[in-house]
């Protein structure tokens, strides 16, 4: 999806900022840190920096050891950045965010969506924050059900065998294992 958004988006001039909550990373990262990475990819996307960012940090690296920017200045800078243009702010794995951040996170991408018409945002998720989507987007979320096939599962793990560096290493019953296995634990989940 991110592939087809960044092929559509050079066509159209658009931007794109894309976070993804790796559950293998175990750090907790806050609204500040999410939307603090999409403001710095959009912004690396532009022509010219907007002067009043280039300023805003320019004062937070005079402060002892650099002071970041608050969610309030972030979501601000965003905001005005997607006014005049598209501009998609992927966030993927949600479900990885913990509930408060992810209250905090829902309540400034609403900010942004109300200030920025052409602003899009694309979130991906378990089955059972849908609801959170729903009630703190305000009306501004459309939502899909995407359910896999036992094929799409299995694509995946075959691909990254095909990948194995020591092919030898691993035997075709282990393998056809991994294979028959992956389906009935994703299922359960």
């Amino acid at each position: 999806m991110i592939d087809t958004l960044c092929t559509q988006a050079v066509r159209e001039n658009a931007t794109i900022a894309c976070f993804y909550f790796n559950p293998a990373a175990q750090e907790e990262h806050p609204p500040v840190f999410v939307l603090g990475s999409a403001l710095k990819q959009v912004v690396g996307g532009l022509e010219e920096a907007p002067e009043s960012i280039v300023k805003a940090f320019r004062d937070r690296k005079k402060v002892i050891g650099g002071q970041r920017l608050a969610l309030s200045e972030i979501v601000e800078f965003l905001q005005d950045i997607s006014s005049p243009q598209c501009a998609f702010i992927c966030i993927d794995a949600l479900y990885e965010c913990p509930v408060g951040y992810r209250m905090k996170l829902f309540d400034s991408l609403n900010e942004i969506l109300q200030r920025s018409p052409s602003a899009r945002i694309f979130l991906t998720g378990r089955p059972h924050i849908r609801g959170d989507f729903e009630r703190h987007l305000d009306g501004r979320a459309a939502t899909r059900s995407i359910t896999p096939t036992t094929n799409d599962i299995i694509i995946f793990p075959r691909a990254k065998l095909k990948e194995d560096t020591i092919p030898d290493a691993m035997g075709e019953s282990l393998e056809e294992g991994i294979i028959r296995n992956i389906p009935e634990i994703i299922s359960e989940m």
